[in-house]
């Protein structure tokens, strides 16, 4: 099924007339350079995207963790209601790119659906401080921008390619469809846990006051795992931590979150984080049990999980669309059949640069390589948001696979590697 992707006005020969306005986020406290500008991004957003983390709520905490201080906010047209806005950072000599830490699952860039990205990336470009030779945009989502062909100065980079599940029809007619293998599993493993006495539930949390009990319990799964052996697992004093503390409790002071704890008797053995905008609900991260890798806790709690959204939709809720975002892997498929492609792209100021990077390099590896390997080396372990049981094996694969090392030219940001995402 083809996701349908929102309307909007083409874009316009006064779009070239507009100016783009640049507005410095420096730390230590970045998140006070944006509130200002929040309310007119967000109206932006809601009429763009309609997608919970590219909210200030999510994008505020994230600079305030993350930022390095030379983030720039930038807002075409009237700074209080732009047509186009987006939060750009130096990404090495000469190079500018979206603002993409790997906690949020698309570049910070905010354009109308099906509108020219070249003409609106051109101004930015021309607009940052020189020497700005290239512009990357990273994690474009073709639901609302389909990637268009190559050009003299812009070049599109494959990413990966991200599921979703419409929640249309009811959830026994959903379940049918799933293949045979998983069902026939889930039933077995849920027949173990009777056998043994186990008592199962779901419990989906969404008050301020959950979040730091909820983000506890995360730390621990994840503790049981490869990030507890790394020190990479989420815990008070970690930057992830304050980040995730943050946002989910601002999303749960509007009601907008849902963290999903599966319980066996008195235990979480599984947990989802999510949060919602519209008629979607994003998971974020998926953590489990290693303990009990054996019964498939987090698919059990994939089950009940969808099964109540389902029930949901049919019952008149807001929700529509669960989103993955994250690279497809094996174990989706068994959840859906739809996927779509995300993407990087990158404009350079003149058509000379990428065609004398050719020229200078060609028969050679490209320069950069290395350092786009070490950066995802850096970056591969705060991406991870839990592998579900089966697939936890394939995340060296899954995160390297995607990474592009030797696609961009040397003069272009380097984009940052594919989440090894949400969810079982």
């Amino acid at each position: 099924m083809t996701p349908t992707t929102p309307t909007s006005p083409t874009a316009s020969t006064a779009t070239a007339a507009l100016r783009w306005t640049l507005i410095p986020l420096p730390q230590p406290d970045a998140a006070a350079a944006f509130a200002p500008h929040a309310a007119a991004w967000d109206a932006l957003q809601a009429r763009v995207a309609g997608l919970p983390f590219l909210e200030s709520a999510f994008l505020a905490p994230l600079l305030s963790v993350f930022g390095t201080g030379r983030e720039r906010l930038a807002l075409l047209g009237d700074p209080k209601a732009p047509r186009a806005a987006a939060i750009v950072t130096p990404a090495g000599t000469a190079q500018w790119t979206t603002f993409q830490p790997s906690q949020l699952p698309l570049g910070a860039w905010l354009s109308a659906a099906g509108e020219a990205l070249e003409p609106l990336a051109d101004g930015l470009l021309r607009a940052l401080p020189l020497p700005a030779l290239a512009l990357g945009l990273t994690q474009i989502d073709s639901l609302f921008h389909p990637r268009p062909a190559d050009g003299t100065r812009w070049r599109g980079q494959d990413y990966i390619e991200t599921a979703w599940v419409d929640l249309t029809g009811d959830f026994a007619t959903y379940w049918e469809a799933r293949g045979k293998n998983l069902r026939q599993n889930l039933k077995k493993q849920q027949k173990k846990l009777d056998t043994a006495g186990t008592i199962t539930r779901l419990e989906c949390l969404t008050r301020p006051e959950d979040v730091a009990p909820a983000l506890a319990h995360y730390g621990r799964l994840e503790a049981s795992g490869w990030k507890g052996s790394e020190g990479t697992a989420i815990a008070p004093g970690h930057p992830q931590y304050e980040f995730y503390r943050a946002m989910l409790e601002a999303f749960a002071r509007a009601g907008r979150v849902r963290l999903y704890q599966y319980w066996f008797d008195d235990a979480v053995v599984a947990m989802d984080l999510c949060i919602e905008s519209g008629g979607k609900i994003v998971i974020l991260k998926t953590a489990y049990d290693e303990a009990h890798k054996a019964v498939s806790p987090s698919t059990l709690m994939r089950q009940l999980q969808f099964q109540q959204l389902f029930d949901a939709a049919a019952a008149g809720g807001p929700i529509r669309r669960i989103e993955f975002y994250g690279k497809v892997m094996e174990w989706h498929t068994r959840w859906t059949a739809d996927a779509r492609p995300v993407y990087h792209a990158t404009l350079y100021r003149w058509g000379w640069v990428p065609a004398l990077k050719r020229l200078l390099h060609r028969g050679g590896a490209e320069p950069g390589a290395d350092a786009t390997q070490e950066s995802a080396a850096k970056t591969s372990e705060a991406a991870s948001a839990g592998m579900p049981e089966a697939a936890s094996a394939a995340m060296p694969e899954a995160a390297s696979a995607a990474t592009p090392a030797t696609a961009m030219a040397s003069t272009s940001p380097t984009p940052p590697p594919a989440r090894a995402e949400s969810a079982s």
